[in-house]
């Protein structure tokens, strides 16, 4: 794997499994994950969409399960239409989520890294801004993991 984009990590007082279901129920996701509408079949090289609206635009991002590992591990492929670049494998991110059980809580860290090669600078000058989106998700995860 390159060197992460970002990387953040919370402790979230629910088990493992509330966590994991929050993480694959798309009506729970859709409450934490920018607003997206998820579908996938979770099965690990089919497709992954987020559909939505961002600052009044629509999108329709785009990416491929790489893992599912219950109550351990989710990663995906990640591409933006928005992002102006061309819909290339250098163009995507893979965001890695791994949860570790801490009795009746569980650490989540996640990561975004690209799919291939290393970040640009553009992505490194961006990382403090993607962290910060990412630590907004993971409170959302939280709330949804809890509910």
């Amino acid at each position: 794997m390159s060197e992460p984009v970002a990387q953040v990590s919370k402790t979230i007082n629910a088990p493992a499994e509330a966590v994991w279901r929050a993480l694959t129920t798309p009506a729970k996701l859709k409450t934490f994950f920018m607003g997206s509408d998820v579908e996938s079949d979770w099965r690990v090289g089919h497709a992954i969409r987020f559909r939505g609206e961002y600052e009044g635009k629509a999108y329709e991002d785009h990416g491929e399960i790489r893992s599912f590992e219950p109550e351990k591990r989710l990663a995906f492929s990640h591409f933006s239409p928005l992002t102006g670049a061309e819909d290339a494998p250098e163009n995507y991110n893979l965001i890695t989520i791994d949860l570790r059980p801490e009795g009746a809580s569980t650490e989540v860290t996640l990561t975004q890294s690209k799919l291939v090669g290393d970040p640009s600078d553009a992505d490194l000058k961006q990382r403090e801004r993607f962290a910060s989106t990412w630590s907004h998700v993971l409170d959302g995860l939280e709330n949804a993991a809890r509910a």
